[in-house]
């Protein structure tokens, strides 16, 4: 399993980063996890492409997460791509209701399916999928992948507070991609600090932590940020930056 950060920022931009994004393959399977601002481009610049990504798997429905969604529903349309599959959590229909009901000339350019899904094991794009529930400021969920190809495991926290179902969640997955969004300096909430982030990874059985979902206030900051939460974790911390390429 392939794992490509396609926007490690926040809904804060500075130009360095785009909004959240990431890509996931496997064999031929290819999943988009989020479509915040800035994705569409980024994915356009891998191999693979926006023409070879016809499902998108969204955590939350906050702009930075998936304002960049009916761009690609539009760039598909515009290359002959005739299928799009959105899935996410409850309200996801009525999202993307509302935003052709702006965008009207939009409906039926493609063949659009929309999924909604709660925390029951499911399959998304040939991906093995279990999710739990976050603890943010609207319904989000934190998702775990599995392939048929491969026995390690991958597992995103969309945005979340250092919660125990998402530590559980990702205990024995190889590789951890978790909302690192202020430095302990920060007073925050619906986002976790580094430390109560390395406390809650204590012990368990992660390999490699990635930290996205970058505010500006981490400018500068970065090795302050992996420091503390090297402090109580002991596997390898990394921030994750737009580009990076992961095998899982």
């Amino acid at each position: 399993m392939r794992v490509t950060f396609l926007g490690t920022g926040s809904a804060m931009p500075t130009g360095e980063r785009n909004q959240t994004g990431l890509l996931l393959e496997a064999d031929d399977d290819r999943l988009l996890v989020d479509c915040g601002s800035g994705v569409l481009g980024a994915l356009a610049d891998t191999r693979a492409g926006y023409e070879s990504v016809d499902t998108v798997l969204l955590t939350h429905h906050h702009l930075d997460h998936v304002s960049d969604l009916l761009p690609l529903l539009k760039a598909r349309w515009l290359v002959g791509e005739e299928q799009l599959t959105v899935v996410g959590p409850a309200g996801t229909e009525s999202l993307l209701d509302g935003l052709l009901d702006v965008h009207e000339y939009l409906r039926g350019r493609v063949d659009l399916t929309v999924d909604e899904i709660d925390t029951e094991p499911c399959t998304v794009a040939g991906f093995d999928v279990r999710a739990v529930e976050t603890v943010h400021s609207m319904d989000c969920l934190a998702y775990r992948f599995a392939h048929e190809t491969t026995d390690a495991e991958f597992c995103f926290s969309g945005d979340s507070e250092a919660t125990e179902p998402v530590a559980t969640l990702a205990d024995g997955a190889s590789v951890v991609a978790h909302d690192c969004s202020f430095p302990d300096s920060i007073d925050v909430s619906n986002h976790p600090t580094p430390t109560a982030l390395g406390e809650l990874f204590a012990g368990r059985d992660v390999e490699e932590l990635y930290l996205t979902h970058l505010y500006p206030h981490t400018d500068g900051n970065h090795r302050e940020i992996t420091d503390a939460v090297r402090a109580n974790f002991d596997g390898t911390v990394r921030t994750a930056r737009d580009g990076l390429t992961v095998e899982v």
